[in-house]
């Protein structure tokens, strides 16, 4: 594995799933193969859970983390060619080379604009570090997908599947503003990589997401019928792939209790932050079939995976 930017890039799911749990349950005896290495966290956009799970799961491996922000760095211009005379001081090319003498392994968040489809689709900011850099580059969120939660929801998943191959139903849900399509995008590309659950894709018409995610996945825009057997709910907002960043008002989407009666005693899930009696009603979110705090711890172990794998490879 050269980088981890999406499912793609993991030649054995199954292997990152069983060492994301024996990290998960072996913290104080995985040794420190980033001993003498360093991480650097870039940041174009906020985080919490991302942010500190990248940054535990760097310390528990022995790195050296270094977390930047990078609103108090310089503006950087993405294109090439281009006469820099206006407010972007630094070239990507110039960014990537000086990052890569100073870490082993890069990683970077940004998100889209929700403007410009074309422009957001083409990943930009993380496929020009990809292009610059001289060391692997970890996608901790891009304009098109979400790896390491899609990992980490891997974990939670095959933690508490009582079937060998569940149901999973990934459920559009209202939200007062417009959203990425990132984290859904990303959770069918892996759950269909996977290949060890049956997904569904429910969504209001006119929300489907873009065709390369749902390439041979069933997308229902009955959100009950959905429902109907599920042994794993996953709800999380997106805006429209078409029209570009449409948004909508369905407050009749709202995952609640009469929504989960329809399930296998399913387990609840969401990548959080998560809106309260918008997205789902306390109710579900409270619930012992919740699953959104194991998600969050999950991520630490998805990251430390994704750090050994690629310590190994390169």
């Amino acid at each position: 594995m050269k980088n981890f930017l999406s499912a793609k890039d993991a030649t054995d799911i199954n292997q990152l799933i069983e060492r994301g749990r024996y990290f998960k349950t072996h913290a104080t005896e995985v040794g420190y193969i980033g001993q003498h290495k360093t991480l650097i966290n870039l940041f174009f956009n906020p985080s919490l859970r991302t942010r500190l799970s990248t940054e535990k799961a760097g310390t528990t491996l022995g790195f050296q983390v270094i977390t930047m922000d990078m609103a108090g760095g310089w503006k950087l211009e993405f294109e090439d060619g281009v006469v820099m005379n206006l407010d972007r001081a630094e070239h990507v090319k110039e960014a990537a080379g000086v990052l890569s003498q100073y870490c082993d392994i890069l990683a970077v968040r940004s998100f889209p604009g929700l403007e410009d489809r074309d422009a957001d689709y083409e990943d930009r900011i993380i496929n020009a570090f990809r292009k610059y850099a001289t060391v692997p580059v970890v996608s901790l969120e891009s304009g098109t997908r979400h790896p390491l939660q899609s990992l980490a929801d891997c974990i939670t998943i095959a933690e508490h599947r009582k079937v060998a191959r569940p149901k999973v139903v990934l459920t559009w849900a209202p939200h007062p503003r417009q959203l990425p399509q990132a984290v859904p995008n990303s959770f069918a590309e892996w759950m269909t990589a996977w290949g060890e659950v049956d997904l569904v894709v429910a969504n209001p018409e006119g929300f489907d997401l873009a065709p390369e995610f749902t390439d041979g996945v069933e997308v229902s825009h009955d959100q009950s019928e959905a429902l109907k057997g599920a042994d794993f709910v996953y709800a999380k907002n997106w805006s429209a792939y078409e029209p570009y960043g449409a948004t909508t008002d369905r407050t009749d989407w709202l995952v609640d209790d009469a929504k989960m009666a329809l399930t296998n005693d399913a387990y609840f899930m969401h990548c959080l932050p998560v809106r309260r009696n918008v997205v789902v009603a306390d109710s579900v979110l409270d619930s012992p079939r919740s699953l959104v705090l194991q998600q969050a711890n999950n991520r630490t172990w998805s990251a430390a995976a994704v750090l050994e794998a690629l310590l190994l490879a390169n």
